[in-house]
């Protein structure tokens, strides 16, 4: 059995990062180490969940997009082509499941938590709670100013971080090596419409 593995023998996963990792976890899940399943899953849920709530889906729709993805994926393991591809391919399916999903009455939604407090971290935002739900909805507003790659990018980036760029790359039908320009420019904009929404005041 996959699962069955000899005391201190490392999995295979171990010591790799990023696409390396996945593939690594991607193939040791299918000769049925659960284990592997796991990792993935605590590794990738993230993304998912910043996928499905970028496309304005309120947190229980969110959730059951993100369970949708993962069976998705369990059934397709044996078919995925390219293990190396499994963020990019799990970006797509979280997409279409989401704009599945939607409707006009969740455009409204706010910008979600996690992808808030990274962009915070980037413009150095006040922290004062008095200020949270004023600098949020600002952030929101020019956040939503931003063109749908841009918008897309940056929740990608902003989470998935340097190492997913290929991933990232590959979801948006971009060449690896104009994400973190293409990123660069798209955090300059936002940052003009946040200062135009009246900046960190």
């Amino acid at each position: 059995m996959g699962e069955l593995r000899t005391a201190g023998e490392r999995p295979p996963w171990e010591g790799l990062d990023g696409t390396d990792r996945h593939a690594a976890c991607v193939v040791a899940a299918r000769a049925g180490d659960r284990r592997a399943l796991d990792v993935l899953i605590a590794d990738l849920t993230p993304l998912v969940w910043h996928v499905a709530r970028g496309h304005g889906l309120d947190r229980s729709t969110a959730e059951d997009v993100v369970q949708t993805v993962w069976l998705a994926l369990l059934r397709h393991l044996d078919r995925l082509a390219e293990p190396r591809a499994l963020a990019g391919w799990l970006v797509v399916t979280t997409r279409r499941e989401a704009q599945r999903t939607w409707t006009p009455s969740r455009r409204e939604a706010a910008l979600n938590d996690e992808l808030a407090e990274q962009l915070e971290s980037e413009y150095g935002l006040p922290e004062d709670a008095a200020l949270v739900d004023d600098r949020d909805h600002r952030l929101w507003r020019a956040f939503g100013r931003l063109s749908q790659k841009c918008q897309e990018l940056l929740r990608l980036t902003v989470l998935a971080g340097r190492a997913e760029y290929r991933a990232v790359a590959e979801a948006l039908s971009m060449p690896r090596g104009s994400i973190g320009p293409t990123r660069g420019r798209c955090l300059t904009t936002l940052r003009a419409h946040l200062d135009a929404e009246g900046g960190s005041r």
